[in-house]
């Protein structure tokens, strides 16, 4: 029993550096240690190297540009290489034909231009319109409107016409053809007291292609336009937005 507690008593009391690990069990946990990092190192050089070369190349790369002209025509603009430096039409060529989109989509903007006006945007409401025409038949509308004086009509009556289109269907017979049938709300000023009339009418416009141009994009023109008042029962079906279908 003596003896065990002076074993103890004596083991409490060695040296310090006794109580040690060896030291090669050291130096192993720290050559461990140090081929782990260097691993690790190693394969994080070539990732970083990589990043770094993708990031260059998407740097160097010049911006995507998309150019919309006025008739909605997107080109791309690209410079990668020297064939390549012109916009490259993304939709059609100068000679494309345009398809029914285009074509309704023309008559539709012609109508909104040409019968949408008040007394201080007819000059240009209707220069718009007129410009949208062919040569022979701008001469002639202008003439007609000069003629009867009908926008010094306009300015004295203070005349504002608003276009509701109801309809727009192209002819059975001529793909460059269409029947719209819309209501003309004309409100006119005079003596403080206003007066407003409702139109129903029936529209036809014919249209013409030619090549595509910076001028001209939709390569179309009205050839020709005329109107008709529609009365009875048809024109209150129009006023009423009622569907056209079959009706003649």
């Amino acid at each position: 029993m003596w003896l065990k507690k002076a074993d103890a008593k004596a083991k409490g009391q060695a040296p310090e550096k006794l109580r040690y690990s060896r030291y090669y069990e050291h130096d192993g946990a720290l050559r461990a240690y140090a081929n782990r990092a260097m691993l690790l190192a190693f394969i994080c050089v070539p990732t970083t190297l990589l990043s770094v070369a993708l990031a260059a190349y998407v740097r160097l790369q010049p911006p995507t540009v998309i150019r919309v002209d006025s008739s909605g025509t997107a080109a791309a603009v690209v410079e990668h290489s020297p064939a390549a430096k012109l916009p490259m039409p993304i939709s059609q060529g100068a000679n494309a034909e345009p398809n029914d989109f285009e074509k309704a989509a023309f008559v539709r903007l012609f109508l909104q231009r040409y019968l949408n006006f008040s007394p201080g945007s007819v000059n240009r409401s209707w220069a718009d319109g007129l410009n949208m025409m062919t040569s022979n038949l701008r001469k002639a509308t202008l003439s007609a409107i000069e003629k009867g004086d009908v926008a010094g009509k306009i300015q004295d009556d203070q005349i504002t016409s608003i276009f509701h289109l109801r309809s727009l269907e192209p002819v059975k017979d001529d793909p460059l053809s269409f029947t719209a049938f819309g209501v003309k709300e004309v409100h006119r000023v005079r003596d403080h007291q206003e007066a407003t009339d409702k139109l129903v009418g029936e529209f036809h416009i014919r249209l013409i292609t030619e090549r595509r141009s910076e001028q001209n994009p939709s390569g179309l023109l009205i050839a020709e336009y005329g109107e008709r008042l529609i009365e009875g029962e048809r024109r209150d079906a129009i006023a009423r937005d009622t569907s056209l279908t079959g009706s003649k």
